[in-house]
Order: structure tokens, then C-alpha cells, then sequence
């Protein structure tokens, strides 16, 4: 054979010639026209939300894959959560994109495969429910946050209670009580909802303890498989639960209606634990932080209040400058207090010399002697309680006698002082003095003779010659 025999056979002269872009958009319309409505089923794979709001996605089957673009106004409209390997029914449009040379088709709708109707269901429910105020966030509590006892309603030999306890004892171990159910299958929803309500019947301090926090969880499945925590017998136990209830139902992936009820919704079980309970060393590591902490505080406090002191103390003056004010102070008083004691007891002097004046002992004594006599008289005509009065008021009479007798001129002489006469009259002044007059003095212990002499009394006025007569002190 020769080369002539292989060479490709000429085109057909009449053949149009197109570019590459009338090309593209003849099988545009070729395709759009000829597939204007598709429902097309297969598997979800590469699905992605883009941040404009499209989701962008493909459909597979054993032998083939074909593109697939859901709009934003179709991709917000969606009752579910497009995940990969899920098996959906798309329907819409095929198009072609030139700028690769690629065909997908532009979805209109995307539902679950077989489970179209238990979806609609599942939203009228849901907006059903939603509307008597079961989901609002106001009804939703706090967890404890370290629950005494913890109260799992669960399947009890399926791998779930397993991960629950074991993920307890890592982070803090805690009392738990099991409540076994089925979670799947014909009566399911009964079991549930009676466990949720038969552990809000436990009364408080009786024989079983009462759970602190409630975990409902299940693994994974179908939504046929989780169909049992969507019944309205399940959720409205939830939601009426005054004990606070974790949801952990199925992979994170997956939503039923008891995750709106419950108070928190956990991804998987493993998870509900980890809310349940804190971690134990992590706790003690707080506690020993926030000693350190108090303690450095306390520390840094300290050392402002010294420093505030210490500012403080510099504006202060010296003790010892204040002790030096008193000291001057004292001595100056000391110095004052001598003549000031003098000069009190010269004026007291000359008041007790003129009180004493008037005074003459020899009355009242006689006087005391027959009142004395008289009260002697009487208090033997009297009673002996009458006597004894008397008694006490003689004694009281006492007092005062003793008192005029330490205050009479007498008591006054015992303590240096002296009486001057002459013939026989009080001298009280030294005016009434002249020289040559006969004078009697009268002292303590007795009376003697003496003779004025000088030329006469100072005048008023004038400074006396000569020193005056040393006065001693009382200090």
C-alpha cells in the first residue's frame, strides 16, 4: 500500500467553514434546545458553596460524570445539606460552557433520591413544631457545668455508650445512669420519649439519684435509619425536659428534629461528652494559675501600697522635730509654773488671812460642845435606832469642825505665818505701824515681845532700797 492509498480524503469543497466560537455556540443551542428539561439521578461528589451563594457540584454513576451548577436563588431554597455520596435526583437544564468546552446541567431542583416524601414530611414537621415555640432559643437552658449525675438514653450495646463512658473517664469520671432503648426501628420514638420523661420523674434525694444532664445519642444512618428522633412524641419530650438534654444524634452530618428541641446539639456522641464534663486537669491547672495569679496580685499590690508609703512619709516632718516643739514647750512651762505656783498661793494666802480673821474657834467649839451635849441628852431619851442615827450625824459634824480647826489663824501659824498685835488689837496692815510702837507676835508655839522701829511705812510707789528677802520655791 502507498502513501497516496493512506493520505485523508479531501473535504467536500460546499463544506461551511466555522470558527471555533460559532462552532461552540451551535452545539449550544443543539444542546439547550434538544435537553431543555432533565431529571438526571446519580451521586453527589466535589460538592462546594461558593461564597457568591452557587453551589457547585457533579452527578457519577459506575461509568460516567457530569457537571452540575445549582444558582444561588436554587441552592437557598435546598431542604438539605448537599454532602458527597449522597444519592440525589437533579432536575433542570443542559448547557454547554465554550470557554472549556464542557456541558453541565443548571439544576432547578435537587432532592434525596427515595426519600422526597420523607423529607417534605420532615419540613412540614419541622415548620409545624417551629411554630409552637418548641425550637425558640429562650427555651433553651444552660449545662451544668460539672453535672453530679449524667443520664444517657441510648442503645446499650451499641458502640455509642462505649465512646460515651470512656471520653467521661478521660476528661472528669461522673455517675452515670443508662436508660436502654432502641433507637431505631418500630416503637422506637415510645422508648425515647418515655426514657427522657421517665428520668425527669426521679425525685430528688430518693433511692436512684436524679441526673444533673441528659444525652440522647445514636450513631449514624440513613434518614430512614434516624427517622425515630423526628417523631413529634420525641421532640416534644425534649423540649418539655426540665432537666437539661444534650443531642447527639448521628454523625455531624446528619439532623433530625430533636437537635431544634434539645438544649445543645453535639456532632457525634463523642462530642456530647466532651460537653458534659470538663477536663479535670485542665481544671486544676486553672485553679493553680489563678493562685499564682491572686498571689502575684496580692504581691503587686503590696508593693504599691509601699511605695505609696513611702511618698507619703516624705511629706511628713521628722518625729523628732515634733518631739523638740514639745520639749520647748515643757521647759518653757516649767519655767513658768514655780512663779506661777507662788504667786497662787501668796493670793490664796491673803484670802485665807482675811476668812481667818473673822473666825473664832472658842464659839464654835463651845458651841459644838453643847449641841454635843445636848444630842448626848437626847440620844439617851431616844431609841437605839435613833441613837445610831445621831451617831451618824455627829460624825458628819465632825468633819466640818476638823475643817474649820485646819482652816482657823491657829493652823495657819503651825505652818509659819504669824499674828501681830498691839495692845491687844490685830495690826493688819503695815501702815498702821510706826516706829516705837510696842508690837506682840504671836506664833505656832507661843507669844513674844517687840519694838517697831525704821522711820515709818514705805510709801506707795516708791522702789525699796536694798535687795529683797530671798523667797524660796515650791518646785
Amino acid at each position: 500500500m502507498s502513501m497516496e492509498d493512506l493520505a485523508p480524503a479531501p473535504a467536500p469543497a460546499n463544506l461551511p467553514e466555522l470558527s471555533v466560537s460559532e462552532l461552540s455556540a451551535q452545539l449550544k443551542r443543539t444542546v439547550e434546545d434538544r435537553f431543555a428539561l432533565v431529571r438526571v439521578r446519580g451521586e453527589l461528589t466535589g460538592a462546594k458553596r461558593h461564597s457568591s451563594g452557587h453551589l457547585y457540584f457533579a452527578l457519577k454513576d459506575a461509568e460516567a460524570v457530569l457537571d452540575g451548577v445549582a444558582w444561588r436563588n436554587v441552592a437557598g431554597r435546598l431542604r438539605f445539606r448537599p454532602e458527597d455520596g449522597l444519592e440525589v435526583v437533579v432536575t433542570g437544564r443542559l448547557t454547554t460552557y465554550p470557554g472549556r468546552s464542557k456541558y453541565q446541567v443548571v439544576a432547578e431542583s435537587i432532592e434525596p433520591a427515595g426519600a422526597g416524601a420523607l423529607m417534605a414530611l420532615l419540613e412540614e414537621r419541622k415548620r409545624k413544631l417551629a411554630a409552637e415555640g418548641l425550637f425558640a432559643q429562650e427555651r433553651k437552658r444552660p449545662l451544668p457545668f460539672l453535672p453530679a449525675v449524667i443520664g444517657v438514653v441510648t442503645s446499650p450495646t451499641g458502640a455509642v455508650i462505649r465512646d460515651i463512658l470512656h471520653r467521661l473517664a478521660d476528661r472528669f469520671p461522673r455517675h452515670v445512669l443508662v436508660w436502654p432503648v432502641a433507637v431505631q426501628g418500630e416503637g422506637a420514638a415510645e422508648q425515647v420519649a418515655r426514657a427522657i420523661r421517665g428520668f425527669n420523674a426521679i425525685p430528688e434525694g430518693g433511692p436512684v439519684p436524679r441526673p444533673d444532664l441528659l444525652i440522647v445519642a445514636r450513631g449514624g444512618g440513613s434518614l430512614e435509619d434516624l427517622w425515630a428522633f423526628n417523631e413529634e412524641v420525641v421532640v416534644r419530650a425534649a423540649a418539655g425536659s426540665e432537666i437539661p438534654l444534650i443531642s447527639a444524634v448521628g454523625h455531624e452530618t446528619d439532623t433530625t428534629l430533636i437537635d431544634f428541641a434539645s438544649d445543645r446539639r453535639a456532632p457525634t456522641p463523642t462530642a456530647a461528652a466532651e460537653m458534659a464534663v470538663p477536663v479535670r486537669a485542665e481544671l486544676l491547672d486553672r485553679v493553680e494559675d489563678l493562685g499564682a495569679r491572686a498571689r502575684q496580685a496580692a504581691r503587686r499590690l503590696l508593693a504599691e501600697r509601699d511605695t505609696r508609703l513611702e511618698g507619703l512619709a516624705r511629706g511628713l516632718r521628722h518625729p523628732r522635730s515634733l518631739i523638740e516643739a514639745a520639749e520647748l514647750r515643757l521647759d518653757d512651762l516649767s519655767d513658768r509654773l514655780p512663779r506661777a505656783l507662788l504667786g497662787l498661793i501668796g493670793e490664796r494666802n491673803a484670802r485665807l488671812a482675811t476668812a481667818a480673821a473673822g473666825l473664832r474657834p472658842q464659839v464654835l467649839t463651845g458651841e459644838i460642845r453643847q449641841k454635843a451635849e445636848r444630842l448626848e441628852l437626847m440620844a439617851q431619851r431616844l431609841s437605839p435606832a435613833v441613837g445610831r442615827r445621831l451617831d451618824q450625824l455627829a460624825q458628819r459634824l465632825v468633819t466640818p469642825a476638823k475643817l474649820l480647826e485646819a482652816l482657823s489663824y491657829q493652823g495657819v501659824l503651825a505652818r509659819g505665818f504669824a499674828v501681830v498685835r498691839r495692845d491687844g488689837a490685830l495690826v493688819a496692815a503695815a501702815a498702821a505701824v510706826h516706829p516705837g510702837d510696842a508690837l506682840e507676835i504671836e506664833f505656832a508655839d507661843g507669844r513674844v515681845q517687840a519694838l517697831a522701829g525704821g522711820d515709818g511705812p514705805r510709801r506707795r510707789g516708791r522702789k525699796a532700797e536694798g535687795p529683797p528677802p530671798e523667797q524660796g520655791t515650791l518646785i
